[in-house]
């Protein structure tokens, strides 16, 4: 579950980010399709990042090795 909401958090987030670009830097086609671009690589990145971090901790590559004496 903790997945999903997160996801859909970094959506929302993207969107929002996205419309005030759109509002706040409106400058011509070309700025605004490289503002979109920056934000969209941004939030994907981001989102990738903790995607990684989150599913890593599921099932961890390393385990700690008990030795006899403890």
């Amino acid at each position: 579950m903790g997945f999903l909401v997160t996801t859909l958090i970094f959506v929302v987030t993207g969107i929002i980010a996205l419309l005030c670009a759109r509002i706040c830097c409106n400058m011509g086609p070309s700025t605004n399709l490289l503002h979109l671009t920056l934000i969209i690589t941004a939030i994907v990145c981001c989102w990738m990042m903790w995607a990684i971090v989150y599913l890593a901790q599921m099932k961890p590559l390393i385990v700690p090795i008990l030795s006899e004496g403890e």
